[in-house]
């Protein structure tokens, strides 16, 4: 646990910053349900599919390719199914889309988790940003891809970050979605954040009446190999403040396990948590407007790069 965490009290939920994913699902059964996780392979994908499987769920676990989500099923013990789904590909996300129909499972719970983070250099995906195509595209096309298959009751968990606060002052920079003006790091990946987020929100809007659910989360701030791309120089500082100020793996996995799994979120949709609890996002988060545009926005993109 670290320094932090013993700082930081808990919230209305009865969990709070150095809470684990195995305390905020402990007394949950997940027994016959079928919990899709992106980015099953490693760090919080893989904590999450480790202590969901604890709790009795069938996996549909995603990585860049069957070998990495079958090791990573195998070593911590869960009954999983296993895709390969490079998100900045949209044949492959298709393809996975086309093999999970196979199955013949619905899916109870859908946790978007994978990502790529500040990126030193511009990089493009079918001409658009590589974090934004990526993190948040990718996604769109995985889960619209999906609709037909949640359950009555699913939930729908996307993984978002504080960072969103540091998307464009207009949210999302529709005019330049190749970055081509200019690129800063953590401002695209603010960017890919801040639809992330956006996407959770117009997703719940259109689950309304529905049973379903969509919420949107914030690890925290984890020590994984999400981190790879940063400079040396900025790893170097995350590795003297891990002891001290950096969630665990378990810890940052929390949120997500706690919004995926916990009986008390029954029917909660549309809302963005941080630390197992209801957070405020940055006001234009809640833009309907904004939400609808980048949908739209979303499908378009999607409609050209899966043609």
């Amino acid at each position: 646990m670290s320094l932090l965490s013993l700082l930081k009290g808990k919230g209305k939920s009865g969990f709070g910053y150095g809470s684990t994913a195995e305390e905020v699902t402990a007394g949950v059964s997940l027994a016959g349900k079928n919990v899709l996780i992106t980015g099953c392979n490693s760090g919080l994908g893989l904590e999450t599919m480790r202590v969901l499987s604890m709790r009795g769920a069938h996996i549909l676990g995603l990585a860049r390719s069957v070998q990495k989500a079958q090791e990573a099923a195998a070593s911590v013990h869960a009954s999983a199914d296993c895709f390969a789904c490079e998100l900045a590909e949209p044949k492959s996300i298709t393809a996975a889309v086309t093999e999970i129909n196979k199955t013949g499972k619905q899916i109870d719970v859908l946790i978007c988790n994978a990502g790529i983070m500040s990126l030193p250099k511009l990089e493009k995906q079918y001409g658009y940003e590589a974090q934004f195509f990526t993190n948040h595209i990718g996604h769109f096309i995985l889960v619209t891809g999906l609709l037909p298959l949640l359950a009555p009751k699913a939930r729908v968990v996307i993984v978002t970050s504080s960072a969103h606060l540091a998307a464009p002052p207009e949210g999302i920079r529709f005019e330049d979605l190749g970055g081509d003006r200019f690129y800063i790091p953590w401002l695209h990946y603010g960017q890919s954040k801040m639809a992330n987020l956006l996407f959770a929100k117009e997703l719940a809007r259109k689950f309304q009446g529905s049973g379903q659910t969509a919420n949107a989360v914030h690890p925290g701030v984890i020590f994984t190999n999400l981190r790879r791309h940063m400079s040396p120089f900025v790893q170097g500082l995350s590795a003297i403040a891990k002891p001290l100020f950096l969630k665990s793996v378990g810890e940052g996995a929390a949120t997500q396990c706690y919004v995926a799994s916990h009986p008390a979120l029954a029917g909660v949709s549309g809302e963005y948590f941080a630390d197992c609890n209801i957070a405020m996002p940055r006001p234009d988060a809640n833009d309907p407007k904004l939400a609808e545009r980048l949908w739209k926005v979303s499908e378009e993109i999607a409609a050209r790069v899966t043609a």
